[in-house]
């Protein structure tokens, strides 16, 4: 793109895009059944594959030495987590990057159903960054694909570690890495279709209309949804930006799920006994495959979901059920406290500037917060 996205100089400029209005009764749906699904898997589900009391054990037998670890992790973790969108939104800094990643991942995380809220409070503060709005449109456009592309791959990688960590017989897992494989690599050809020409994209559309509005035909008895206007439009706003920038936007999608795999083996780390060590692969693997729980969009941020498959597959390769429940639970509260804490300061800091900007010049702009 040879416009930039970030003009601190130049006035706001008009929304061509309008951000998404959220549906009050489906958000506090989504809510009510992530919490009572919340509840139930650290009420019922980690108790039966982990072991609370044994984890608190281990938790008071950590040393300084790996608690320092952890929140050397921790840090690493939280600088990696701002470039996504310093990366996707030209012009953007790192200041402003981290800020609004940080504050999203307060909402989106920290609020039941507060995903819908997290995608509106992004081009609100793009907006106030004087990013254009269809500059803005195709930043949140391509790090949303990149977080789905990620999602997948890493549980597909996990498979792999799995395999080699000979920690557990493998076979059903290969079978589930090659399905995800197959998946992963028919999002990616279409989604690379899409972007390559604006013909390709309309083709698929209708390909979508024929498949996928049949089904919705048949099953909620209503007329075939139209992909074809959402798939050129998704493709106009994020093309360029792609073929641009998709190299920088993988590096720094990786850097975040990488340190955040970090926090989770320093945990682990910290919490074994004299005699246990638990080979990285495997630790890796457990990480990995917990991803697919992120597609649940039940809790927010996977909460719980994600949980118990790690706690479930460390104590299926041999990892005791103390330690397992241990380092998911010191993982958790490292990776997840911490940034919640901090995504409020950017949210609260970021809110603070921008009413005293529009109170004292009219505007919605405020200046480098």
């Amino acid at each position: 793109m040879t416009d930039p996205g970030a003009d601190p100089e130049s006035n706001a400029v008009p929304s061509t895009t309008e951000p998404p209005k959220l549906d009050t009764k489906k958000t506090v749906a989504m809510a009510i059944v992530g919490i009572v699904t919340l509840v139930l898997i650290f009420w019922k589900v980690i108790p039966r594959i982990g072991s609370y009391d044994d984890a608190w054990i281990a938790i008071q037998g950590m040393t300084v030495r790996g608690v320092v670890s952890i929140v050397l992790a921790v840090i690493v973790y939280n600088i990696a987590y701002g470039f996504p969108f310093m990366v996707a939104t030209p012009g953007l800094s790192y200041r402003r990057s981290f800020q609004l990643n940080q504050a999203e991942f307060a909402i989106g995380n920290g609020v039941p159903a507060g995903s819908a809220f997290g995608l509106a409070l992004e081009y609100a503060m793009l907006a106030s960054y004087r990013v254009k709005a269809v500059v803005a449109t195709a930043a949140i456009g391509a790090v949303g694909v990149w977080n789905v592309f990620i999602s997948l791959g890493l549980p597909v990688l996990g498979v792999i570690a799995i395999f080699f960590s000979g920690r557990v017989e493998s076979g059903g897992y290969i079978w589930a890495g090659v399905i995800g494989l197959v998946v992963l690599v028919v999002m990616v050809v279409v989604f690379g279709l899409i972007i390559r020409s604006e013909k390709t994209a309309a083709a698929i559309g209708r390909f979508g209309n024929r498949t996928v509005g049949f089904v919705v035909e048949k099953i909620k008895k209503r007329d075939r949804p139209d992909f074809v206007p959402a798939i050129l439009s998704f493709r106009s706003s994020v093309a360029d930006l792609v073929r641009e920038r998709w190299r920088s936007i993988t590096v720094a999608e990786l850097a975040v799920a990488l340190t955040q795999f970090l926090i989770l083996y320093t945990a682990l780390r910290g919490v074994e006994g004299p005699t246990e060590s638990t080979p990285i692969l495997a630790a890796f693997g457990a990480f990995a495959v917990a991803q697919i729980g992120m597609m649940i969009p039940l809790t927010p941020g996977g909460l719980g979901t994600v949980d118990a498959i790690i706690i479930g597959l460390l104590t299926a390769m041999g990892v005791s059920s103390g330690t397992a429940t241990a380092a998911d639970l010191v993982w958790r509260a490292s990776s997840y406290v911490p940034q919640i804490i901090i995504g409020v300061i950017c949210l609260v800091t970021w809110f603070r500037k921008a009413a005293h900007q529009f109170a004292r010049s009219g505007s919605h702009s405020p200046q480098d917060a």
